[in-house]
């Protein structure tokens, strides 16, 4: 495994788990860790955190995002309307894209503190 995990900065912690909870629970993935007031984690083997930044000056990657694997088309879809009615923004809608591959199907959404997610189904 070369990733251990990634992690991206929030200016409310309690907002971004409830987006983060309810976003990612289309894709079946569960908050496995809370160090309250401070961070969340998601994931087992691989974690994606989200959390406090150690400066507290949240910033977001322009360019980068962190890529969620969907296990159906569907729950691309569900993960993209769930994001939408939580807060967060359109980076992309559901759609086949494929220059990335014949059966990459992704949605793209930048969350209340505007780091951008996807969520893939190949």
């Amino acid at each position: 495994m070369i990733i251990n995990h990634v992690s991206v900065g929030t200016s409310d912690i309690l907002s971004a788990i409830r987006f983060y909870d309810a976003v990612l629970a289309t894709l079946g993935i569960q908050r496995s860790h809370t160090i309250n007031g401070v961070a969340a984690s998601y994931g087992e083997s691989f974690e994606f955190w989200v959390g406090s930044p150690c400066d507290d000056k949240p910033t977001s990657g322009n360019g980068s995002h962190v890529a969620f694997t969907a296990p159906t088309t569907r729950s691309v879809d569900e993960f993209y309307q769930v994001a939408l009615k939580q807060g967060g923004r359109c980076g992309g809608k559901p759609r086949l894209r494929p220059q990335y591959g014949k059966s990459y199907y992704a949605a793209y959404i930048y969350d209340l503190d505007g780091n951008k997610i996807e969520a893939v189904s190949c």
